[in-house]
């Protein structure tokens, strides 16, 4: 996987990742979360694209982008199957911070007829382990199989601007 902003992520210590996203939320005038097990902040532009930060307790972090605009945009597909592929290969516990939540501005639930069960719609579903940033595999092989562009269409391009990773980022009260 070769992204200039998923490098400059990956190359980010996560209490920077943090401070920013903190900055960010704040920014966005969103108020952060206390969700049990995490604390999430979010980032969003008022127009339908977002970026959710779920910082768990125990150090690893679930990343969701959504950009109303791409292809993987799946809210009107309302096929609760193919979101929910696309968290496979995120750990249970980081799924569980979004899975039969309340929805929010920044996260929209879709339900399952069958079971009455929510997740969160995301285009980009991202995790770091307390080592490394991963994609969800159900999202990376969603974009194999359509040839979809991963870090476009997910929104994790667009969402992440503003974080600035890979270059200088002063808080606004700092400057």
């Amino acid at each position: 996987m070769n992204n200039k902003t998923w490098e400059a992520l990956a190359a980010t210590p996560l209490p920077e990742v943090r401070r920013r996203a903190t900055v960010m939320d704040g920014l966005a005038g969103v108020e952060p979360v206390a969700v049990p097990g995490a604390h999430r902040l979010a980032w969003n532009d008022r127009g339908g694209q977002s970026a959710v930060w779920y910082f768990a307790e125990d150090g690893r972090v679930l990343l969701l982008t959504f950009d109303h605009e791409s292809d993987l945009n799946l809210y009107a597909e309302d096929d609760f199957a193919l979101q929910e592929s696309f968290y496979e290969g995120v750990p249970e516990t980081l799924v569980a911070l979004v899975r039969d939540r309340p929805e929010n501005y920044e996260s929209l639930n879709l339900t399952d007829p069958a079971t009455g069960r929510t997740i969160h719609y995301a285009g980009g579903v991202f995790w770091y382990d307390g080592t490394a940033w991963h994609v969800s595999e159900g999202l990376a092989e969603y974009c194999r199989r359509e040839d979809a562009d991963l870090f476009g269409e997910s929104g994790f391009d667009y969402c992440l601007r503003g974080y600035l990773f890979g270059a200088d980022f002063a808080a606004p009260e700092a400057s």
